[in-house]
C-alpha cells in the first residue's frame, strides 16, 4: 500500500480552485510551506497535480523529460492552438528533430552576432522617448524585443509597412494570455466538460480573433520570405528549406508552428525579464545608483557592446536576482508516462506534475529574505554553493529553453542601454498587478515615467 500524499482538503465538484482564484502562484508556494515537498491538489477534473519542491526530485523529473515524462500539452487547448506543434509544445523524436534543425541559430558565435541589432533597436526605443513622458514600460519592452527577434531570427524589420498586423501583436497576446487564465482557473471547468472552443461565446470569439491576428502576422512573415526565393542563412531560412530523411520540407502547418513558436517565445520571456526589472530598480534608489556607477565606469555614456557584458557584473546580478523574484516562466508542468516514485510516494501515470519555478526562487531553505530584492546575494561563491535545480528561470534538463543565453545576453545590453539614459519611476496611480499566465507578466502593464539622466553623468 502506496503512502498518501499530504494537501489540502478538496470542497466537492470543485476541488482546490476556490483557494487558487487569480494567484496560483501564491497558492502553490502556500502548500509546499504548508505540506512539505510533495503536496496533492485538485485542479482538473479528471486528474491531480503534485506539486515537487525538493531539487533532487524536481531534477529526477527534469533530466528524464524525454523517456519518462512528457510535456503532456496535448491536454492544453489555448497553448496548442497557439503554439500548435511547435518547439516548446512537441514530442519525442519530432521535437528533437525540430530542435537539432534550430539548435545552429543559438550557438554562441551566432548569438555573439546579434549583440549590434540588439543595441541598435535598443537606441531606436529610447531614442523615441522624451524627457517626463508616461508611457507603459511592458509595452515598449514588448514592442522592442519582438523587432529584435524578427530581425535576429528571420532577418526582416518588423516595423515595415508590409507587416500590417504586426501592431496588433501586443493586444493579441494580452487577450490570449487572459483567455489562459481564465481557463485554467474556471470552477465551471471543473463542474463541466470544457467548453468547444466551436461554441460562440464572448471568451472563445476573443481568443480565435487574437489567434488570427497572430497568424496574419506570422504567415506575412513566412510568405515574404518564400516570394524572394533566396537564402538569407538566417533562421527562417533554415526552416524553409529544411528536409527530412526522405527529402520532404516542412508542411505549412509544421513551418507555421515552428515560426509562431520561436517569434513568441524569442521575445515575450525576455519583454517581461525587462520589465519587472525596471519596475524593482524604479522602487530601490540604492541599487539604481549602484548600477549607474558601473554603467559610467565601463560605459562612459556610449551604447554597450558584447565585449562590455563580463565587465557588467552588477548588471547581470541585477537581471538574476530579477528572474529570481519574478521567473519568466513560473511554472513547468510533466506528465509521468508511467507510475513513478518520487520519494516515498507513487505518483500515477497521466498526472500532472508541477514545477514552480516561483516556490523554488523564494524557498527559504536556499535565499535568505528571500522576498527581499537584493542583487548583492549573487556573489561567486553565492552561485557555486546553491544546490542546481534551485535556480531555473529558462527550465533545465534536455528540454531547457533554446535562447536561454540569448535572453541574458538580450536583457543586459537593452537594460544597460536604458538604465544609462534614464531613470525610471513608477506611476503611483497605476495599480501592477502581476498575472501567472503561460508566463509571468504584469496584467495591465506597467506605467512609468522617464526621466533623461543629464549629460554630466554620461560624459564625465
Amino acid at each position: 500500500m502506496t503512502k498518501k500524499v499530504p494537501g489540502p482538503k478538496e470542497i466537492p465538484f470543485i476541488g482546490n480552485l476556490l483557494e487558487v482564484g487569480s494567484k496560483p502562484h501564491e497558492f502553490f508556494q502556500t502548500c509546499v510551506e504548508k505540506y512539505g515537498p510533495v503536496v496533492r491538489v485538485r485542479l482538473e477534473k479528471d486528474r491531480d497535480t503534485y506539486i515537487l519542491s525538493r531539487p533532487q526530485d524536481i531534477q529526477y523529473v527534469l533530466k528524464n523529460s524525454q523517456r519518462l515524462f512528457a510535456k503532456g500539452y496535448h491536454r492544453d487547448r489555448i497553448l496548442s492552438m497557439v503554439l500548435g506543434n511547435g518547439l516548446v509544445t512537441s514530442e519525442g523524436d519530432f521535437w528533437l528533430r525540430q530542435r537539432r534543425l534550430s539548435q545552429p541559430a543559438f550557438h554562441q558565435h551566432r548569438i555573439e552576432k546579434y549583440a549590434d541589432t540588439m543595441t541598435q533597436y535598443a537606441s531606436r526605443m529610447i531614442d523615441n522617448w522624451d524627457n517626463g513622458q508616461l508611457l507603459d514600460i511592458h509595452e515598449e519592452m514588448m514592442q522592442c524585443t519582438m523587432e529584435i527577434v524578427t530581425k535576429t531570427l528571420f532577418d526582416i524589420d518588423i516595423q515595415d509597412p508590409q507587416y500590417k498586423g504586426s501592431n496588433l501583436v501586443g493586444q493579441a497576446l494580452d487577450q490570449v494570455f487572459h483567455e489562459y487564465v481564465n481557463e485554467y482557473t474556471s470552477i465551471t471547468r471543473m463542474l463541466l466538460e470544457r467548453l468547444p472552443f466551436s461554441l460562440p461565446t464572448p471568451g472563445n470569439k476573443r481568443l480565435k480573433e487574437s489567434i488570427r491576428q497572430l497568424d496574419q502576422v506570422i504567415y506575412e512573415i513566412i510568405e515574404h520570405r518564400k516570394k524572394e526565393k533566396r537564402d538569407r542563412g538566417d533562421l527562417l531560412s533554415m526552416l524553409i528549406t529544411a528536409q527530412d530523411d526522405e527529402g520532404k520540407g516542412m508542411t505549412p502547418a509544421q513551418l507555421r508552428d515552428e515560426v509562431m513558436t520561436l517569434f513568441l517565445a524569442g521575445h515575450e520571456t525576455t519583454a517581461n525579464v525587462l520589465s519587472w526589472t525596471l519596475y524593482l530598480l524604479a522602487q530601490h534608489a540604492d541599487t539604481e545608483k549602484k548600477l549607474v556607477a558601473e554603467l559610467r565606469n565601463v560605459l562612459q555614456g556610449r551604447l554597450p557592446s558584447l565585449s562590455d557584458i563580463p565587465h557588467l557584473s552588477y548588471t547581470k546580478a541585477i537581471i538574476n536576482e530579477s528572474m529570481r523574484l519574478y521567473p519568466p516562466v513560473w511554472l513547468i508542468s510533466r506528465e509521468p508516462l508511467e507510475d513513478v516514485w518520487i520519494d516515498e510516494y507513487c505518483l500515477p501515470a497521466g498526472c500532472e506534475v508541477a514545477i514552480s519555478q516561483w516556490v523554488m526562487h523564494r524557498h527559504p531553505d536556499y535565499f535568505t529574505n528571500p522576498d527581499s530584492f537584493v542583487p548583492e546575494r549573487w556573489s561567486r561563491e553565492f552561485e557555486k554553493n546553491l544546490p542546481s535545480y534551485v535556480y531555473f528561470p529558462f527550465g533545465a534538463g534536455p528540454r531547457v529553453c533554446i535562447g536561454n543565453n540569448f535572453a541574458i545576453m538580450e536583457a543586459t545590453l537593452l537594460l544597460a542601454s536604458i538604465m544609462q539614459m534614464f531613470h525610471i519611476e513608477l506611476d503611483h496611480q497605476h495599480d501592477v498587478v502581476l498575472e501567472p499566465s503561460i508566463t509571468l507578466r504584469p496584467q495591465n502593464g506597467i506605467r512609468v515615467r522617464v526621466e533623461k539622466r543629464n549629460n554630466q553623468f554620461l560624459f564625465s
